[in-house]
């Protein structure tokens, strides 16, 4: 069964928002409060600097509107042809990557200042953290969420939900083309060993895994002391999350580190043996019904780890109840926000029986 992206961005109703109201620079602080730990990308500080140089030459204020917070008005033009010249200046294909992820996150964060929540990713008036709870993730693993950027800070994404349930720390938010973050991904993966890393991406592998086949070598599964059960460095377990379609370049990335690492052309993915639709499918459906939202799937990887009797004492199945009950919470802040503007709350369905 297919899952670990989020399914193709079909909440492209026009909003717009207000004019950007912020402090000028992006901070420190104002970054990591979006649901990350690490220092503030180079590249993204700088293309936030260019664009309120430009709003300054301009004299007007930048707008942004639907979805991914684009940049609207004269200004879009300017923007533009100015994004446009510097991409052509790049002539080796990763910096126009790190460029390309660098501009989407940046007009995410200026589009988003003072309108979305810092920690659920929603407007101010529907904000839900009120209603979200909090679970410890069993030390022994650790999520990652490996995001395209043209996800980062939409309200539907349900990768989020991991780490306001588990924490930064124990999940993680590596944004796709930002080095910095890439950097810290992979050496984490390193300190571990390629032995622990694992990639939720089915069907990839030269000889398919599942949650069975899983090693936790180098852990101490002793159930009389279940608070001491990490012997150095966690197994990681990482999700792609973006759409189908983007899923498919976070994969090439990965591959290629891995094989300019470990110089092996199969990377380790597993899929899931038992996985049901999502409830997030009532509101956005999946592209086919074997396919589900990122935070369902981290959810039924938990329960199939749950099922592995030597991890019986760690909790997993609650660990899994926790994400499942976060992703009710955002099905019914999302349905309540669109039946308040009037819109409609079942999507068309996009099922094609020959995805896989």
């Amino acid at each position: 069964m297919a899952f670990s992206a989020e399914p193709a961005a079909e909440e492209a109703e026009e909003e717009a928002l207000p004019p950007v109201t912020g402090p000028g620079e992006v901070t420190a602080e104002e970054w990591r409060r979006w649901g990350t730990s690490s220092p503030l990308p180079a590249a993204v500080a700088a293309v936030v600097g260019e664009l309120l140089e430009m709003e300054a030459e301009a004299g007007q204020k930048m707008r942004f509107g639907g979805v991914g917070s684009k940049i609207k008005g004269d200004f879009k033009d300017m923007e533009d042809k100015k994004h446009r010249a510097v991409y052509q200046t790049l002539a080796d294909s990763d910096k126009k990557l790190q460029y390309f992820s660098a501009r989407q996150i940046a007009c995410r964060l200026l589009g988003s200042r003072g309108y979305l929540c810092q920690k659920c990713w929603l407007p101010m008036e529907d904000c839900m953290c009120a209603k979200l709870g909090s679970c410890n993730l069993w030390q022994g693993i650790r999520f990652w969420l490996y995001m395209h950027p043209k996800d980062f800070l939409r309200q539907n994404n349900t990768g989020k939900l991991l780490w306001q349930v588990f924490g930064i720390q124990a999940a993680p938010l590596c944004l796709f083309g930002i080095q910095e973050h890439e950097d810290i991904m992979w050496d984490a993966f390193q300190r571990s060993g390629k032995g622990k890393v694992s990639f939720l991406y089915p069907n990839k592998s030269t000889t398919p895994m599942s949650v069975k086949d899983l090693k936790f070598d180098g852990l101490n599964l002793s159930c009389d002391h279940p608070e001491e059960d990490v012997k150095d460095e966690p197994f990681n377990f990482v999700l792609l999350d973006g759409t189908w379609s983007n899923s498919a370049a976070l994969y090439r990335r990965l591959k290629e580190r891995w094989t300019a690492i470990w110089g092996e052309e199969d990377i380790p993915c597993i899929s899931l043996s038992t996985l049901s639709a999502s409830v997030m499918h009532k509101l956005r459906p999946q592209p086919a019904w074997d396919r589900t939202c990122t935070a369902a799937a981290a959810s039924g990887l938990l329960w199939e780890l749950d099922m592995r009797s030597e991890l019986g004492a760690f909790e997993l199945g609650k660990q899994a109840e926790a994400v499942e009950c976060s992703l009710d919470v955002l099905l019914d802040a999302l349905t309540a926000r669109r039946l308040r503007l009037g819109r409609s709350i079942t999507r068309k369905q996009r099922h094609n029986r020959n995805c896989i």
